[in-house]
């Protein structure tokens, strides 16, 4: 890292990426690694919105996890009624509904996984 003034520089080996910031703005890129400079005319190479490769399976794993804990937070936390987002009458509902909807994420958490593995 090279400091002067107002500004420093910050040099990375492991990227090849070189990073100057004025103090209180954000890192912009100002030279770029050879490699990305030769890869740079070629369409196969698409950047990623996301970074993080999940697969799939784990991705569908979670989002049924989270409508069973949904329910189960909204049946007996009591904090939506207290609050006003449902009333009294929904929220014993959904401590009923619970008692199906959470088994049933449990089925669709394992059938994911038992089908990945066939």
């Amino acid at each position: 890292m090279l400091l002067t003034g107002k500004n420093f520089i910050i040099f990375t080996s492991i990227s090849s990426h070189l990073y100057r910031n004025n103090i209180g703005r954000k890192f912009s890129r100002i030279i770029t690694s050879a490699k990305r400079e030769e890869s740079y005319g070629k369409t196969d190479d698409k950047p990623s919105a996301f970074p993080i490769k999940v697969p799939k399976k784990v991705l569908a794993q979670s989002v049924v996890a989270i409508l069973g804990l949904g329910f189960v937070d909204a049946g007996y936390s009591g904090d939506w009624s207290r609050i006003g987002a449902i009333s009294r009458e929904t929220e014993d509902l959904l401590k009923l509904g619970a008692f199906v909807v959470v088994p049933l994420c449990l089925y669709f958490i394992l059938s994911f996984s038992k089908k990945v593995e066939n």
